[in-house]
């Protein structure tokens, strides 16, 4: 009888110890699923020449990226939490895996403490872009169809950076602070292939702004084909469009953003971005000057019921006279987006955009002469951008969350 209270007390025992030590861990899955139709008034293959003609397809992603993922957080004591976050881009349409990887979106382990902020290491997304996304286009406008022309200033997500080191600080008098290093890992060249970032960010109350810098360098000496060993390396220069495409062959890109927003009422916003892009030759590179577009845009947000969310969106990008261009290329880009709520999880949206080009550029990876700019809305179509200098396109879709 002893025998069993005390197999009782012991069985008691451990549950209770259980159960505080269960709490102070968790995992959680997520993931979105995104799917629409969309139209597009001319399409071509980036680089060519060929007219294009108009196309209605299914589509994958357009407001959201289709995803899955686990994040989870352990309580170290001490107010200290280890972190982790494992996320998976597909395709709705095929479940073809993205970003060539299992977990290509986001892949990082880290420690963060409320007094001294965070610190993560593995594959995500800059400090730049973490810190300026509240007040870029792409929050009200997506970024298929909303972010500037090729997402030439990075504001979306076009660029994930591999082996990136990232400290983030807390919230001090409104302000927060951002540095990220990432290693190309090439022998007896530290700097070769590296990404780097630093970002600034004041928030009180409905105002807001960031500003902040992006750096990434080619593993490839002196430029040329975009090396293996780049933090950012995606088979080419990272974010090749219609915009840059000439300058595939960069030694370096660089990006200095601010954006800022503001809050009018709790249903009414304004925000405005602008960035210098620089795309920097070496030795090895096709074209001998820096190409520098200089990109702003503003954004009117609007939420006449609970459930509708309407927004507006306009940007020029211009790029200066280099590489024998006198007449440099220019994009004006307007947005609309609508999206309403079904539930708490799930929504159906629309989107439209429009972009007009004129003046010249460089042919595909600066090896062929000047020709005509050509359009491309956003980022959803830098594979397959109009054959001439105009661009419209019309997304339609539903999207659910878990």
């Amino acid at each position: 009888m002893k025998t069993r209270r005390l197999r009782a007390a012991v069985l008691a025992s451990a549950t209770l110890i259980s159960v505080p030590a269960l709490a102070q861990s968790s995992v959680t899955l997520f993931g979105i699923v995104d799917a629409g139709l969309s139209y597009q008034n001319s399409q071509t293959t980036l680089g060519s020449t060929s007219n294009g003609h108009s196309a209605v397809k299914t589509t994958s992603g357009v407001w959201a990226g289709s995803r899955f993922g686990f994040k989870g957080a352990e309580d170290l004591g001490g107010g200290t939490k280890a972190i982790f976050w494992l996320e998976n881009g597909f395709s709705s349409n095929t479940g073809a895996q993205m970003f060539g990887g299992l977990f290509g979106r986001q892949a990082y382990v880290g420690l963060t403490n409320d007094q001294y902020g965070s610190f993560t290491a593995g594959r995500q997304y800059s400090s730049y872009y973490l810190l300026l996304l509240p007040y870029a286009p792409t929050r009200w406008l997506t970024g298929a169809v909303g972010a500037h022309p090729g997402d030439i200033d990075g504001l979306d997500t076009t660029y994930r950076i591999n082996n990136a080191l990232q400290y983030t600080s807390p919230k001090l008098y409104g302000f927060t602070l951002s540095g990220t290093y990432a290693l190309g890992g090439v022998a007896g060249a530290f700097n070769q292939g590296s990404t780097w970032s630093a970002a600034l960010q004041y928030a009180t109350g409905p105002v807001g702004v960031a500003a902040g810098v992006l750096r990434i360098n080619n593993s490839t000496l002196g430029g040329g084909a975009w090396g293996a060993d780049s933090t950012t390396n995606s088979g080419g220069l990272p974010g090749v469009s219609a915009i840059n495409n000439g300058y595939q062959t960069a030694a370096a890109q660089q990006r200095v953003a601010v954006t800022a927003g503001y809050e009018l009422t709790t249903t009414l916003g304004v925000s405005a971005s602008y960035a210098n892009v620089q795309f920097i030759p070496g030795t090895g590179s096709k074209f001998k000057s820096t190409a520098i577009f200089n990109v702003v845009g503003a954004v009117i947000h609007w939420l006449p019921t609970p459930a509708l969310q309407l927004g507006a969106g306009y940007s020029y990008t211009r790029a200066t006279e280099a590489n024998g261009i006198t007449d440099p290329a220019q994009y004006h880009q307007i947005t609309l987006a609508e999206s309403y709520s079904l539930s708490k999880r799930t929504s159906v949206y629309a989107l439209q955009g429009y972009t007009h080009a004129h003046g010249k550029t460089l042919g595909t990876a600066g090896a062929s002469s000047i020709i005509n700019a050509t359009a491309t809305v956003g980022d959803g179509y830098n594979a397959t951008p109009s054959s001439t200098n105009g661009q419209f396109v019309f997304s339609a879709g539903l999207i659910t969350r878990f």
